[in-house]
């Protein structure tokens, strides 16, 4: 689908060529049209400022050239009102009929709603997650999954063919500590000396491995070398990342090994390709990436003298092999550990030959718990840190994708837990996912009560409906503008804001109702608006990862409290309580 506003950008370069055409305006070129919202309401739904951007080009006043602008627009149907405004903007309105029809628009659509094709024929990666595989999930670093896996489903909805792909980092020290530390727990439960590794894991989990072994090989394997428990343990690890990843619903098509870059020469090939053009040497036994040829404030080493490669170059390596794959973006994520040290590797693509300008970048801060108002560091389960299912565990696997997404990445953020668990319209999650639940408690009433939508005449609907069909219509905007910034967090903003806008109008337009007296034409035009509402509002839900329910518990002390105080209101399912709708 074409967006509003590219659609009113062709709209007014038609009305300039016109009147040039006409001479009500001199030669000139049209710049870059921008289409905006204006800051109040009142003003209409977009806003050109053209006429100040050609003023000097016209030789005219930009009052003088909106005008003219105004006076040779061609007719559209999805235009009611162009205005001219102080000091010389050109305000649109959308037309009301044309508003009502995209009812059956999106109902046509389904959960494919305002999918777009800026991305058709386009592939996308998007790395996230990469967690070392050397113990649980923790709750930080979900943050970049939630934000990688709404950044992914945001670029599908603009048509890129998207894969989603974890970096298995199974190379490295870590690794081998992680091998070292399951054989000495093996050893102990046989009895068998053993030496813990001094930087070695100790959570419980490297017991429970350890124990699974020997319940699995005996003692088998008391002469076995660390790879062999690396291999095992880390294979353990993964499995229960990918489990507790599925239960917020990221799920990876690509799981990348780290070992594989230099099974297949990868790495040594990333060298040598330096060094052909002429970004690397050796020095004091040690080879280095002149990075300071492409700006960096020194160079960087990338094989050290012992011969082992610092994180740099394998991550040369692999974004090589990411763009060797030919995908025309690709997309990191990263955690605030990271900030420094990406820019360098991207220094690594450009001199490898890439360009770095299908790279983009997103980094986040690290995220706290907050619970009764202060931190909360430690595990009730393992007591040294907070495992992501401990934290799905409490608040559920909608509440993290949520809390996650919600606010800028580029900032540190506390997770409120206490909020997480309301189950009240103070939680934005509650919030949003009730609007649906309501929604769909329409759609189940009516049915009951034997009234269909089929052939409604949305003519019928009112100021409310049609204000809230102009917020659902921004979803397409939104989805643009969060791909094109690499900013996510705006889809959870205009989540919140959509809900912000449905809930007072559900309050005032019923479909059924024992307050006032509703024809029929009115009630099945309203029963189709909300099924418009509802298939947006999952189309929302979906694209951040969440669920989209039909039902929401029952708050019973609040519909308690309600159903004795509120009489006809609470039969009419007004208030708090989501699932009561329209009884």
């Amino acid at each position: 689908m074409t967006l509003i506003p590219q659609q009113i950008a062709a709209l007014v370069r038609q009305g300039i060529i016109a009147a040039q055409k006409a001479d009500a305006l001199p030669p000139f070129e049209i710049p870059i049209l921008k289409i905006e919202r204006p800051k109040r309401a009142e003003q209409g739904d977009y806003a050109s400022n053209v006429a100040l951007q050609v003023q000097k080009a016209a030789g005219k006043p930009p009052l003088n050239v909106a005008r003219a602008i105004v006076a040779h627009l061609p007719p559209t149907p999805f235009i009611s009102a162009a205005e001219v405004a102080l000091p010389g903007f050109i305000n649109f309105k959308l037309s009301d009929q044309w508003l009502a029809a995209q009812v059956e628009e999106i109902i046509g659509a389904g959960d494919r709603v305002f999918r777009q094709s800026t991305g058709a024929g386009k592939k996308a990666q998007v790395e996230y997650v990469s967690a070392n595989p050397t113990g649980p999930l923790s709750f930080h670093r979900i943050r970049g999954g939630v934000l990688g896996d709404t950044i992914a489903n945001l670029l599908a909805a603009v048509g890129y063919t998207v894969t989603r792909e974890y970096y298995f980092n199974n190379a490295g020290v870590q690794m081998d500590i992680l091998g070292e530390s399951v054989k000495a727990r093996y050893l102990e439960l046989l009895n068998l000396p053993s030496e813990f590794p001094a930087k070695g894991y100790k959570g419980l989990y490297i017991r429970m491995i350890a124990a699974t072994i020997l319940a699995i090989h005996g003692d088998s394997l008391k002469d076995a070398p660390v790879i062999t428990f690396r291999q095992i343990a880390a294979k353990a690890c993964m499995e229960r990342i990918k489990h507790s990843m599925r239960r917020v619903n990221i799920v990876h098509d690509v799981f990348f090994l780290e070992n594989s870059l230099y099974e297949d020469g990868s790495v040594e090939e990333t060298i040598q390709a330096l060094k052909d053009h002429g970004y690397s040497y050796e020095k004091e036994g040690a080879v280095w990436f002149q990075s300071t040829l492409l700006g960096d404030e020194k160079d960087r080493v990338i094989v050290k003298k012992t011969g082992e490669p610092t994180y740099r170059l394998p991550d040369m390596a692999y974004h090589r092999n990411k763009l060797e794959r030919g995908f025309d973006l690709v997309v990191d994520i990263f955690g605030a550990d990271h900030a420094a040290t990406a820019p360098q590797v991207l220094l690594g693509v450009k001199a490898l030959g890439y360009d770095p300008s299908a790279v983009r970048t997103l980094i986040h801060q690290m995220v706290e718990l907050m619970e009764g108002g202060e931190l909360r560091r430690m595990s009730t389960r393992r007591g040294d840190f907070i495992e992501l299912d401990e934290l799905i565990d409490d608040v559920g696997p909608d509440a993290v994708r949520y809390f996650m997404l919600a606010q800028n990445p580029n900032t540190a953020m506390n997770f409120d837990l206490d909020l997480a668990r309301e189950q009240s319209d103070e939680n934005p999650v509650y919030r949003i996912q009730s609007a649906h639940v309501r929604c769909a408690g329409i759609l189940r009433r009516t049915a009951e009560a034997g009234i269909s939508d089929e052939g409604a005449d949305l003519s019928k609907l009112g100021a409310d409906e049609l204000a809230l069909l102009r917020k659902m219509m921004e979803l397409a905007e939104v989805i643009e503008r969060a791909v094109n910034e690499m900013t996510p967090q705006a889809l959870a903003y205009y989540a919140l804001d959509l809900a912000g806008a449905f809930h007072p109008v559900y309050d005032r337009v019923r479909v059924l109702s024992e307050q006032e007296e509703l024809s029929l034409d009115v009630q099945k035009a309203r029963l189709r608006f909300y099924r418009a509402v509802k298939v947006v509002f999952a189309r929302v839900l979906a694209l951040m990862g969440m669920s989209a329910p039909e039902f929401m518990e029952r708050r019973e002390t609040e519909v308690e409290a309600k159903d004795q105080t509120a009489g006809a209101a609470a039969a009419e399912g007004a208030g708090t309580d989501a699932e009561s709708d329209e009884e």
